[in-house]
């Protein structure tokens, strides 16, 4: 296992921070765990829970980070991707169990953080990937009516530049939209396009985190979850759906009030995601 100069975490002191780890988590599920026993749906909360497949207890799961040492944890020996220090019932997690045992993942993981972080961000897409969506078509992928109806939503896209970068939004593009784009996406040039100005790259810095597990300290993230839960609001408010049922306010990007505050919040959001980035990198590698 990798050596560290990070000190070796008391009983008291990581259990104290699961328990506080587990009650954040909570709380920041409270409302999804609510609606998922009345068998109710959210459009806009739920997504985190659908779209990554990742279950409100996952993140009720604490983990100190790569190579900090647990004492007294032998409860958590044959977890994956710990490892046991130095003395009896010491454990931590580890970073080369994880790379051995998944080469791809974390090279694509890591190529993704340092990519992204690394370019300028773009602040001219304006969310107009969830119109492209559904652009020239009266499939929808919400259940929710249109804002300015199918012509007025089609007026806008044709009156813009799609500037989408990312991938697994361009995907949901209808046919039509596909060749609107300033670039052609695929899964293979993804790490060379993301950049930190997308809302659903930041959003995407918790997927990573969570396919990182133990090697990200459990407060980290949440701290992703948190950003991401707040990309997908405005995600949602600059869409061209009408989602007042939900108390959603429209951000209204077919103005120029609406653009600027769309860029504005953009920009906050990729200082918040790199921010994320750059600690997930220096957790993981050690590089404290």
């Amino acid at each position: 296992m990798t050596t560290s100069t990070r000190a070796p975490l008391t009983r008291a002191e990581w259990t104290s921070r699961a328990q506080a780890h587990a009650e954040r988590a909570d709380a920041l599920t409270a409302a999804h765990r609510a609606r998922q026993q009345r068998g109710e749906k959210h459009p806009v909360e739920d997504f985190l829970f659908t779209y990554y497949s990742y279950k409100p207890a996952q993140l009720r799961k604490w983990h100190p980070g790569a190579s900090v040492t647990l004492r007294d944890a032998g409860e958590r020996a044959g977890w994956r991707w710990y490892s046991p220090g130095p003395g009896p019932g010491e454990y931590a997690p580890d970073a080369e169990a994880f790379r051995a045992d998944k080469p791809q993942l974390a090279s694509l993981v890591e190529r993704m953080l340092r990519l992204t972080a690394a370019r300028p961000g773009q602040f001219g897409c304006f969310g107009l990937h969830e119109w492209a969506m559904v652009y020239r078509t009266a499939e929808h992928r919400h259940a929710a009516p249109l804002r300015l109806g199918a012509a007025g939503t089609d007026a806008v896209v044709e009156a813009a530049e799609l500037r989408c970068t990312h991938f697994d939004a361009f995907r949901f593009f209808t046919d039509d939209a596909v060749p609107r784009n300033r670039l052609p996406l695929t899964r293979d040039t993804q790490p060379e396009l993301e950049q930190p100005g997308c809302l659903h790259a930041g959003m995407d810095v918790y997927k990573w985190a969570l396919k990182l597990g133990p090697l990200v300290p459990g407060e980290l993230l949440l701290d992703a979850f948190e950003l991401a839960s707040d990309i997908r609001l405005l995600d949602m408010e600059a869409a061209p759906y009408d989602l007042s049922e939900w108390g959603v306010r429209p951000v209204r990007i077919e103005t120029a009030e609406g653009k600027a505050e769309y860029v504005r919040r953009q920009r906050a959001f990729a200082e918040r995601g790199n921010a994320l980035r750059e600690a997930l990198l220096t957790a993981w590698l050690g590089r404290d």
